[in-house]
């Protein structure tokens, strides 16, 4: 009777877990045009980026450029608060992220300076937003990827080894008891007819 429960059990295990397959299935169909989307969007803005900062640098050279840079980063104040919640077994990053600027005025000249400076700066921002973007959706796809895997290796691990030895010892035993309840049953009748004669 005790292996008949934990069979039982494991088959609702088993059922259980399918269904949160499918759950994480269908989680991972609606991420994935989103993220096939921002990544399309993500790619293209790298390339603008690269772009416009190989004319910043053949314009004004690397040395100018690094100065500028170690100045700029003085007047920006990035914030990123990273919280997870837990959506189907799988963690699930929520991502806030905001560039201060401390001050309007750019740190540099305009008469020294490439005219690309000022369009590199603005897409440098729009660039660390769609990263930022998409690395939430990377993280949200790897991790339902990794959940699938660890859930489809316990349903393996039940339909495979766990239900079949529960149904084998459960058998084993209903035969011992079958060939102990003819062995009874040959007892009493040679003991019945001992009787009689």
């Amino acid at each position: 009777m005790n292996l008949t429960k934990r069979l039982n059990f494991a088959v609702k295990g088993e059922n259980f877990l399918k269904f949160k397959l499918e759950q994480i299935m269908i989680e991972v169909k609606e991420n994935w045009n989103n993220y096939i989307k921002n990544r399309e969007i993500f790619i293209e803005l790298y390339k603008e980026t690269m772009i416009t900062l190989n004319h910043t640098y053949k314009e004004m050279g690397k040395r100018n450029f690094n100065l500028i840079s170690k100045l700029s980063k003085i007047q920006y104040t990035p914030k990123i608060n990273i919280q997870y919640i837990k959506q189907i077994g799988t963690l699930i990053p929520i991502l806030e992220y905001e560039l201060i600027r401390e001050e309007l005025l750019p740190a540099y000249s305009f008469e020294n300076t490439s005219h690309y400076l000022d369009d590199l700066i603005i897409i440098l921002v729009k660039f660390f937003e769609k990263l930022i973007i998409l690395a939430k959706d990377e993280d949200i796809m790897l991790n339902l990827a990794k959940n699938f895997k660890k859930i489809n290796r316990r349903i393996n691990g039940l339909k495979n080894i766990i239900i079949p030895e529960l149904v084998h010892d459960i058998k084993k035993i209903k035969d011992i008891l079958e060939e102990n309840e003819r062995e009874n049953y040959v007892r009493l009748k040679n003991t019945k007819d001992l009787i009689t004669r």
